[in-house]
């Protein structure tokens, strides 16, 4: 499969050919979290390159770069080429989106995915697309973006526009849910650990103060989801998922985030939750009680699957803060933020979603 993207995307492997190959993938996939009794399907994004920039090579007037070709576009390139190595970037496969006109949806981002997954199972199925906010700032290069768009605010206008369409689009196929993944949040919150740079998608480009910041993003991705059934739409934050290494990952509660999560018009929160990098979940208490809260209770980036009594007592605590009817159980993040750079294998992925069945079963 990871042969057949890069020979997809360099316009080497025809597109009937990839999709024969991503199909195959998808079934494995489906199949496993059948095996591990998970409840809400997804279909892994087997076909996309990453969980962020594949729209790079499916909106009109954007191409997918690699990210050491965007060297010549921040301030000091050796510095960030060694910052890359340093925080476990394969930068030379790593590609980022790169805007060279006015972007459009003449083709959609992820209704072929769910599709596919539909014809698999009729259990609920979730699909996930990079928010609103978190696209805005990974396309947002001066030097680049600027060629066909005066302002950021301009490119989020056109960038809302998509993820509607492609939200509706979802919604009227028969999603389940449909999560915006905001990653870069915490970024704007947190800054970088230790003083050195984080490597969260977005991160190359600038922000203004993080309240500003939070400002924008909730008002974007409130324009994305207005009119739709707020119970089928959700965000996602994490603290990065690039590496196994912790200490590279952004750290710190959520409480800096709390006001604009209680603004934002989604129905669901998938929040990592069990790494100590998350703080406190207190806090979860404080959030809408007509919002469902998705916790993580196992960690993607271990690789070894948690006791099963460990995971018992972060479901028995998170039934405490939120109740049992308000709760979703998931990893705290995906097992693969880039296809060339995965957190997890398949093996451990399967037994970490089959051990928190176990534990809720138990528990329950």
């Amino acid at each position: 499969m990871l042969d057949a993207i890069h020979a997809h995307i360099s316009g080497q492997l025809p597109d009937h050919a990839f999709q024969e190959t991503a199909d195959d993938a998808v079934r494995l996939c489906v199949q496993a979290q059948q095996r591990a009794g998970v409840d809400v399907i997804t279909d892994g994004e087997q076909r996309r390159d990453s969980y962020a920039s594949f729209v790079g090579g499916l909106l009109d007037n954007c191409q997918l770069i690699p990210i050491i070709d965007l060297l010549p576009y921040v301030d000091d390139p050796v510095k960030f080429e060694s910052e890359l190595r340093a925080l476990d970037v394969p930068a030379g496969e790593v590609r980022h989106p790169a805007v060279f006109g006015k972007i459009a949806r003449s083709r959609p981002l992820a209704v072929h995915e769910l599709t596919f997954a539909r014809s698999l199972t009729d259990q609920p199925i979730k699909v996930a697309l990079p928010g609103p906010y978190l696209l805005t700032r990974t396309m947002w290069l001066e030097c680049v973006s600027d060629r066909a768009y005066d302002s950021r605010e301009m490119l989020a206008d056109d960038i809302v526009a998509v993820l509607r369409a492609e939200l509706f689009h979802l919604l009227a196929a028969g999603a389940t849910v449909v999560q915006f993944d905001e990653p870069v949040l915490t970024e704007v919150v947190f800054g970088a650990p230790q003083g050195g740079r984080s490597f969260m998608c977005g991160a190359i480009s600038g922000k203004r103060a993080p309240q500003e910041e939070l400002a924008f993003a909730s008002s974007l991705l409130n324009r994305v989801v207005d009119g739709a059934p707020r119970e089928r739409t959700a965000i996602h934050i994490c603290r990065g998922n690039w590496s196994r290494n912790e200490a590279v990952a952004l750290a710190g509660d959520y409480r800096p985030l709390l006001s604009m999560l209680g603004e934002l018009q989604v129905g669901g929160y998938f929040l990592e939750a069990c790494t100590p990098r998350a703080g406190d979940l207190e806090f979860l208490a404080q959030l809408p009680s007509d919002r469902r809260i998705g916790v993580g209770v196992v960690n993607q980036k271990l690789d070894a699957v948690e006791p099963i009594a460990e995971i018992r007592q972060r479901i028995a605590r998170a039934i405490n803060l939120v109740g049992m009817d308000r709760l979703v159980l998931t990893p705290d993040c995906g097992f693969a933020t880039f296809a060339d750079n995965p957190i997890a294998s398949a093996r451990i992925a399967e037994a970490k979603l089959a051990a928190i069945v176990t534990a809720r079963d138990e528990l329950l």
